[in-house]
């Protein structure tokens, strides 16, 4: 466990789950940390609400107790009010406690090392989809997470809080899981597109694969690098994220993801695609610190940054920007769809590659208004206020700035307010 021990207790009331600690011998709570999980998504989805049960594995990490504990999680209800749902008594002198070395013959790479684990935040990137042949490659693409991660703020500043390793476990083939394509690939951790069935959304089931890779070194966050260029990822708070790493936005995924694993940010976005219904309740206060249901108007959320004269919520032209938004949806799911047609049929590679640049340019220009409208909107760029439409909900939640990370591809910094989130989060790990 390479957390801070000075930092046993999760300040942060963010995330759906909830592990908590308590001594047996006190009943006093010794450890406590949020988190959300792949179920957790999964349950939202109209199979999962049709009946279709499913099963994820689980991963708890925890520092090694000095005696006999009780193990709980919690869940939020619907009022976001953590709840028990599980608890399991462990005495770690047991022999059911099985200790296994963590040995194993991965290749580490120490991409930057400033100091003990302990007071420092410590990132694992995982190979995955990288063959045996491929080792160079994934050092450069750690590399190239690193330096896109260190260019933005609260982590260009920084960046000497930090300890980057490298983890690289050859897959036996290249690439990941792409279903609707009919491609699938062996790999170290079994990544796949289509994830919650969409087609962008990248993610794998096989937690404990990953951190049995991941033991190798310490760390406080997983960052998982799959050897692909098609745009995808996903990140899950507490969990891990995941990015493909040679597409030309997958330096924007691949902060935009890890502010969601790291950070506990939400989406900001919301009309893409999504698999969920009713992901946040209506009237209730979203855990994550980024968005708001604006429940009340005289105390908002993010209240000591807002900008000074600002209305709440704040006008900001989003019928347009919904109009431009529709069509730009509507070109990227034809592509998509045809493409993924395309790929099944056995169209050679040039023929595709035609049909897609002829829908980048539509997309393109669509982009190109999208960028028009928002430059129209200047007064309003760096103004911290409480705008409509945030949570893959066009109504009754709100975030708090025209752009950011966790809004569009567009603008390659955080918000205000996702920033200090952020910066509490590395405080907590790396103190000053």
């Amino acid at each position: 466990w390479a957390g801070n021990p000075k930092a046993l207790l999760d300040p942060f009331n963010n995330g759906k789950y909830y592990i908590k600690i308590y001594d047996v011998a006190t009943n006093r709570l010794i450890y406590s940390h949020g988190f959300n999980s792949y179920f957790g998504e999964y349950q939202t989805t109209d199979p999962a609400i049709n009946g279709e049960k499913r099963t994820y594995m689980e991963t708890a990490l925890i520092p090694f107790p000095r005696g006999p504990i009780y193990f709980v999680i919690e869940k939020r209800d619907a009022h976001n009010i953590l709840q028990p749902l599980f608890t399991q008594s462990i005495d770690p002198a047991s022999n059911r406690v099985i200790k296994e070395s963590v040995g194993t013959a991965d290749k580490i790479y120490n991409a930057l090392t400033n100091g003990n684990p302990h007071e420092k935040v410590d990132l694992a990137c995982i190979a995955e989809g990288y063959r045996a042949q491929d080792y160079e490659r994934f050092r450069q693409d750690v590399d190239t997470f690193m330096k896109a991660l260190f260019q933005v703020e609260p982590f260009k500043k920084r960046k000497k809080r930090f300890n980057i390793y490298g983890v690289f476990k050859a897959s036996a083939e290249a690439g990941t899981d792409e279903p609707r394509r009919g491609i699938f690939r062996r790999t170290a951790v079994n990544s796949s597109f289509n994830s919650l069935n969409l087609e962008r959304y990248l993610l794998t089931e096989d937690t404990r694969s990953l951190h049995n890779i991941a033991a190798s070194v310490p760390y406080d966050a997983l960052v998982i690098l799959v050897n692909s260029e098609r745009y995808g990822g996903g990140g899950i708070y507490n969990f891990y994220m995941i990015s493909t790493v040679r597409n030309r936005y997958s330096e924007n995924v691949m902060v935009h993801e890890f502010g969601h694993s790291f950070g506990g940010l939400a989406d900001e976005y919301y009309s893409s695609d999504v698999a969920y219904n009713d992901f946040y309740p209506k009237g209730v206060e979203p855990t994550e610190p980024n968005i708001t249901a604006l429940l009340n108007p005289k105390q908002v959320k993010w209240h000591r940054l807002l900008s000074k004269g600002i209305d709440v919520p704040t006008d900001w032209g989003k019928e347009k920007y919904e109009q431009l938004e529709k069509e730009r949806v509507r070109v990227r799911k034809e592509k998509r769809d045809r493409i993924a047609v395309l790929t099944r049929q056995g169209v050679p590679a040039d023929s595709i590659k035609q049909v897609e640049q002829q829908y980048d340019q539509q997309y393109n220009e669509i982009r190109k208004q999208l960028k028009v409208f928002k430059s129209r909107q200047e007064q309003l760029k760096d103004k911290v206020g409480v705008f409509e439409g945030a949570g893959y909900s066009a109504k009754g939640l709100y975030r708090s700035q025209l752009d950011c990370m966790m809004f569009s591809n567009s603008d390659k910094k955080f918000c205000k307010v996702c920033e200090k989130a952020l910066e509490r989060v590395i405080r907590f790990y790396a103190p000053e």
